[in-house]
Formats: C-alpha cells, structure tokens, sequence
C-alpha cells in the first residue's frame, strides 16, 4: 500500500493467504457465531470458521478474494460493509481483522455501522496496528510492476486510538488481549 504523501506500508499477504496463526486461532476461539468477517480478504477466518462448523460470511471489495473465499468453500460476498448486508442486528460477532479498522478512513463511523449489524448481546472483534498510532490517509494499492489500483480512504489505529474511535461510536470495551505481537479489543453497544 502507499500512501498520498509517498510511504510505503507493508501488507502482511503471507499472513493473510496462510493458515490461521496463534493470534488468528485466540481470536476465532472468542468468535461467537453467527460471525461477520469484514474485509475477509482471501479468507482465512472465514474459512477456518466454517470448517469448524460455525456460521460465518465473509465480505469484501475485491471479487478476486471473493472468489477464493467461495472456492475454499466458505460464505462470501463481493461488496462493502457500508453496503446493504444480510443478517443487520443478527451477529454475533463482526471480525475487524488485519487492521480493518481502517477501512474508509473514519473509524467511529465503521465501529457505528459495524455496531448496527450486531445482535442484541454480540461484539466486535478488533485488531490494532502495534503501537502508538492514530492516522488518517489517503492510500492505493501498487503491484510490483508499476500499476496502482484505485484510491481509497484508510485509517491506522493503534490500541488507544481504537479505545477512542469506540468512545466516539458509543460502545463499550470489554476486553483487550496481545498475542504474538497483535493487539486485539473486544467492543459492545450494550
């Protein structure tokens, strides 16, 4: 990814195409189902999920992880969280993995909506960026050949901006955990 002001910052694919860690399994172990995966990439929570006999749907912007989220045999659709979704206020858990509370660069109004989709009683799953951070950017995508995808609007949330971002969306926190060097916080609305 790259950003307007010209830095480079690193994606973890090699985390994101591979088998879930043990992060990854602590957090899938606190996810309740019904699961809602937001910006589920190729899958990996989705899947591991459903193999596991819990309820789960992936979603995404990109049709390419889509495709390979279905083709592993999960529940996956191509659209944005902000776009109409099944099950509104019927999950119990919404995953914002992989730094996802980034996505569309306001983060108390992704928390709102990703809240709006909860069921009575469920929580959303966090990840944070390590450290102290609290930004706002405008980024692409650039493949190693030149090409850039589109422009998009992205935030980079540490753990105290993400306590923030939740204040501003009027959750509460309800827990917070490391493993493996990843910050995580659990949020509710009730």
């Amino acid at each position: 990814m790259r950003t307007a002001d010209g830095r480079g910052l690193p994606l973890q694919i090699h985390r994101w195409c591979g088998q879930p860690d043990a992060a990854d399994e602590e957090l899938l172990q606190r996810s309740h189902g019904p699961v809602l995966d937001v910006g589920c990439g190729p899958g990996r929570l989705t899947i591991a999920l459903t193999e596991r006999g819990v309820p789960a749907l992936g979603v995404d912007i990109s049709r390419a992880a889509i495709d390979l989220v279905r083709q592993a045999g999960a529940p996956a659709l191509h659209r944005s969280v902000f776009d109409p979704l099944p099950g509104l206020g019927r999950w119990a858990t919404v995953l914002l993995a992989d730094g996802n509370i980034g996505i569309g660069g306001l983060p108390a109004r992704l928390l709102r909506r990703c809240a709006q989709l909860l069921a009575p009683g469920g929580r959303i799953l966090i990840e944070a960026e390590p450290g102290d951070v609290d930004e706002r950017v405008t980024a692409w995508l650039e493949h190693p050949d030149g090409r850039r995808g589109p422009v998009f609007p992205w935030a980079h949330l540490g753990t105290a901006a993400v306590l923030h971002a939740a204040a501003a969306a009027d959750l509460r926190v309800v827990d917070q955990w490391h493993d493996a060097g990843r910050a995580f916080v659990a949020v509710a609305s009730d």
